[in-house]
């Protein structure tokens, strides 16, 4: 029906794609800067039978397994490269419960025209290795519902039959492991229809159909089951059942409207406990309920935790359910969006007649990492017990994921306690990172968690102290000739707290002082912000401002600045304290200031021609020349210039450079080691050249892109140290394989 694609992945990849152009390599080994956790584990999925064999699912992060040896896991889609960057948005995962060695991924993060179509990716050794079978539409694992599920479904007793609910395109089958997939033309055309969608503040998201749930009883291992359900995110009628296989379907007698559906599971009794909200979630639900059905009598029980009015919103909705496979009687759920006080966890023992709540009895360790003492668990979207050991439980939360080896304490007046377990789960997104030439090693800008001086890579700390404590800290700098000054611009975490968007430090970011005053309608966002190499001036660019301004006391009094386009981004000259920079790439401009950065000029010369061509994407200025930038770009490369757009020089045949930095010189030179993520000889990878680019090596290989690598830079103090930023997967630092371990 569609073409497929039938390996993309590891080792089989590296056959594939060797050719005689194929660059030079150097050895590189690739370590995690540990945070410790930070994004939204969207979903957790044990296998029945394999002892302690667990994988986890993250909006935007890829895929993990859980080695229960170790207490860590371990990335299993750290292969994707920058073209298929896409693909590490997991909005569905399941395995085959009668092989332990089958899993597959429903993977795409976005469902919008720029995005790329989703595929099923499907591994026979634990994810391993994986084999890839394109789709004919998309996937939304950083949309609405994602923490729904699971949309993709492994049939119990004939491993050959999957079927996949997609967001806009209906009920999909597959009758040979995922390999290729059929449209169930029979299932109702609600699952595709408007009130299947979900509206953001910007634009409307197909949620479609968020799980299918296979009933075992009645079918024999070997023969396809008979019976399976589907439910729809609508607040019409959601739930279908099918007794043929899926050929045809009919709405389930009883069930309750006027909410949509976001979990299904079956207890080992043949009941099904199913959760709802008015909206998708995970940004908010405002009205909700736990209802339990059984099949047998077809009756329909309302088992909420919480007492609510029908037809009255609560303030929240439910989200998370599970029921321990060994007993069908012991049930958990969760809150949703309870964000005033704070989601709370539910357990029944008796098949939710009664519950009681679990964090009122609850102990939790923040200890590792320390940053969690300051998180409430929120987005509780999966709950895991273990089928092996049911004191084990597991939570997901907007930032990582709880467990418990003593649950069953609470069911004896005890307490619960909880570990934070993310050592190996790493789900971040970088805006911004510095390597200063003293200090810490590495500052970070993160999306969600403001960032971190990380004094020791290896160990997870706490955030910037506050205040201010940012939502997103989207800019740092720190001036060249005195680098325990580090300035650092964000985004509030909610738009009416007090304004402190600008902040700076004076002790290599161990202590922060907010600046003394900020300009007038500057907006709620961020932008970016330099500091002068001597740190005699701060140049700041609100993004929603209608120009720049600079500063000479921290903020005392603001100079509004001439002669930048709404767009750009600001820089500071690592020599000359006169000097800034800025970059508009939608326009399609670098700019220049000679007098403090009180006034720029466009840069003219063959620099600007060329930019004026192709589309830039970086701007760097050379750590050791006053007066020269580095710009990188599609269709750029990476090119060096003066700063009046004379003296152009290519750096070697790298196209398509999406972001470099610099790093220490190589033992006997004078020349800053370059690193770069771009395309040379046909090969998009990270590149390393010691001799301003007349060589290139590259230092990544095929089973380690993590969706492409940006925010790169190196280390003035570590020759061959790089580090950079993925678009999910985290913080990563590289050396090569046969250097000392600093």
């Amino acid at each position: 029906m569609f073409r497929n694609i039938s390996v993309i992945a590891c080792s089989l990849f590296l056959t594939l794609s060797v050719h005689a152009s194929q660059p030079a390599t150097v050895p590189y080994h690739f370590t995690s800067v540990d945070i410790g956790g930070g994004g939204f584990v969207s979903g957790l999925i044990y296998h029945p039978t394999a002892q302690g064999l667990l994988y986890a699912r993250t909006d935007v992060g890829g895929a993990y397994r859980w080695d229960q040896s170790t207490m860590h896991w371990t990335a299993i889609t750290d292969w994707v490269s920058a073209a298929d960057n896409n693909l590490l948005g997991i909005d569905s995962i399941a395995i085959d419960p009668s092989d332990a060695n089958r899993v597959y991924l429903l993977s795409g993060t976005y469902n919008e025209p720029r995005s790329g179509y989703a595929a099923v990716m499907r591994s026979t050794d634990r994810g391993t290795r994986f084999q890839r079978a394109d789709l004919p539409f998309k996937a939304g694992g950083n949309e609405l519902g994602r923490g729904d599920g699971e949309r993709l479904a492994v049939d119990p007793h004939d491993g050959r039959i999957l079927f996949l609910g997609s967001r806009d395109a209906g009920l999909w089958r597959s009758d040979d492991y995922g390999s290729h997939w059929n449209k169930v033309a029979s299932f109702p055309a609600v699952a595709t229809s408007s009130s299947a969608s979900a509206k953001t503040h910007t634009r409307s998201q197909a949620v479609g159909i968020v799980f299918v749930v296979f009933d075992p009883a009645g079918s024999a291992a070997g023969k396809p089951s008979n019976v399976l359900y589907a439910g729809v995110s609508t607040r019409e009628t959601s739930l279908f059942r099918s007794t043929d296989g899926g050929r045809t379907w009919n709405a389930v007698s009883g069930q309750p409207v006027g909410l949509r559906p976001n979990h299904m599971v079956r207890a080992g009794d043949g009941s099904y406990y199913l959760s709802y909200g008015d909206e998708p979630g995970p940004d908010t639900m405002h009205d909700g309920a736990v209802w339990k059905y059984e099949p047998a009598v077809q009756r329909w029980t309302d088992v909420t935790p919480l007492p609510h009015v029908v037809g009255t919103p609560s303030g929240y909705g439910w989200g998370a359910i599970a029921v321990d496979p060994r007993d069908p009687n012991v049930v958990m759920t969760a809150t949703f969006a309870h964000y005033n006080p704070k989601d709370e966890l539910f357990r029944s023992t008796d098949g939710g007649h009664h519950w009681q709540e679990i964090f009122a009895r609850s102990q939790f360790d923040y200890s590792d990492p320390v940053w969690t003492r300051e998180h409430t668990p929120h987005w509780l979207a999966s709950i895991a017990i273990d089928p092996h050991d049911a004191d084990r439980v597991w939570f997901v939360t907007g930032y990582g994921v709880w467990m418990s080896t003593d649950m069953r304490q609470a069911d004896h007046g005890g307490s619960v306690h909880w570990q934070f377990q993310d050592h190996g789960l790493e789900e971040t997104v970088a805006l911004d990172l510095v390597s200063p030439p003293q200090g810490a090693h590495l500052l970070s800008a993160l999306g969600d968690l403001d960032g971190y001086k990380h004094d020791h890579l290896a160990v997870a700390q706490l955030q910037f102290t506050a205040p201010p404590r940012y939502a997103n800290t989207e800019s740092i700098d720190f001036a060249a000739a005195k680098p325990a000054l580090i300035v650092r611009s964000g985004r509030l975490r909610k738009p009416f707290d007090p304004a402190i968007r600008v902040a700076y430090s004076r002790d290599g970011g161990e202590h922060w002082q907010a600046f003394a005053s900020e300009p007038a309608q500057v907006g709620q966002a961020a932008g970016t912000i330099a500091v002068a190499a001597d740190g005699s001036a701060v140049l700041w660019f609100p993004e929603e401002a209608p120009n720049a301004y600079v500063t000479h006391d921290f903020g005392k009094r603001w100079i509004p600045v001439q002669g930048l386009s709404s767009r750009a981004r600001v820089l500071s000259d690592r020599v000359d304290p006169r000097r800034f920079y800025a970059y508009d790439g939608k326009a399609r401009q670098v700019f220049v200031s000679r007098d403090g950065g009180e006034h720029f000029k466009p840069m003219a010369g063959a620099l600007g021609e060329r930019v004026k061509q192709a589309y830039v994407v970086e701007m760097r200025a050379a750590p050791d020349a006053a007066g020269v930038v580095y710009v990188s770009g599609l269709g750029l490369g990476l090119l060096r210039a003066k700063d009046d757009g004379s003296a152009l020089t290519q750096l070697g045949g790298l196209a398509d450079a999406r972001d470099f930095g610099f790093g220490k010189p190589a033992p006997g030179s004078s020349l800053p080691t370059v690193f770069a993520a771009g395309e040379y000889a046909g090969i998009y990878g990270l590149y390393r050249s010691t001799d301003a680019g007349a060589h290139w090596l590259r230092i990544d290989d095929d089973a380690h892109r993590y969706g492409g690598e940006r925010l790169v830079t190196g280390d003035p103090r570590v020759f061959g140290r790089v580090y950079f930023a993925t678009s999910g997967r985290g913080l990563f630092y590289g050396d090569p394989a046969d250097a000392a371990q600093p």
